[in-house]
């Protein structure tokens, strides 16, 4: 059983095949999907495959790239959605200083609407870092993310980042980086994290496992993320898919 926590199923990257894609993942073993929206047409299409199928979620919230173009009846939408049965978490939000198209201080205005609402609707966070480590982890301080807690999507931070992250209540997540062959420092962190606080997602169509690298990413290839981390904790396969799904459902508050 794995759960991918973190999926973009809604991109026009599947249009041509998303049936086929989502039945290829549940054939390989994964039993749910978060599927993350972040601006109108993707949280449409997020709220869409959680509606249709029984074993897909939504998250919902606004990219920082596009922060700029968020409207405050973006952000009553959100809310309304979070009362949704299906919708597990707000996000994914966070910080970008890689591209330029929102101004830093319209981020992070927007980032910290983005908690407070959370801390309104009692759901979980999706962080999206890019180049702003400190601003995202002092925000996250300053606004006490820790009541929610949620996701350090894709981490490739440090371990000392990872544990401040952790002890604000949020679960450090690994993709596809993880199986680079050249990734050190997110196979350090997900040796050295305790199991107990680590989810696993791919981020497709983004960010492919190797040997996979460069193709489309999907939901199915998970399976390489659980089983390098699996490879550096000296365990089971099986447990660290139970393990890391374990820790999915609980916090998404999803039941089995």
């Amino acid at each position: 059983m794995l759960f991918d926590t973190h999926a973009h199923l809604n991109a026009t990257q599947f249009d041509v095949d998303r049936e086929e894609v989502i039945q290829r993942a549940k054939d390989e073993g994964v039993s749910h999907i978060v599927v993350v929206g972040f601006d109108r047409p993707t949280i449409e299409g997020a709220m869409n495959l959680a509606n249709n199928y029984e074993f897909i979620y939504a998250a919902v919230g606004w990219h920082p790239v596009d922060a700029i173009d968020m409207t405050v009846e973006d952000l009553n939408w959100i809310e309304e959605l979070a009362s949704h049965p299906k919708v597990v978490a707000i996000g994914e939000m966070g910080l970008d200083y890689h591209w330029d198209k929102s101004p830093k201080e319209v981020q992070k205005d927007v980032f910290r609407q983005q908690i407070r609402l959370a801390k309104k609707v009692k759901l979980p966070i999706v962080i999206h870092n890019r180049d702003a480590t400190e601003d995202v982890v002092s925000i996250l301080q300053e606004e006490k993310a820790e009541e929610v807690g949620g996701i350090m999507h894709c981490f490739s931070g440090s371990l000392e980042i990872a544990r401040e992250c952790m002890a604000m209540n949020f679960y450090i997540s690994f993709g596809g980086p993880v199986t680079f062959k050249n990734a050190k420092r997110p196979k350090e962190v997900a040796q050295e994290i305790p199991l107990d606080r680590m989810l696993i997602e791919t981020d497709c169509p983004y960010l492919s496992p190797h040997p996979l690298r460069g193709k489309r990413n999907e939901s199915s290839y998970v399976k390489y993320v659980a089983e390098q981390i699996a490879e550096l904790k000296r365990i089971s396969f099986e447990e660290l898919a139970q393990k890391t799904s374990d820790n999915a459902f609980r916090l998404f508050g999803i039941k089995r």
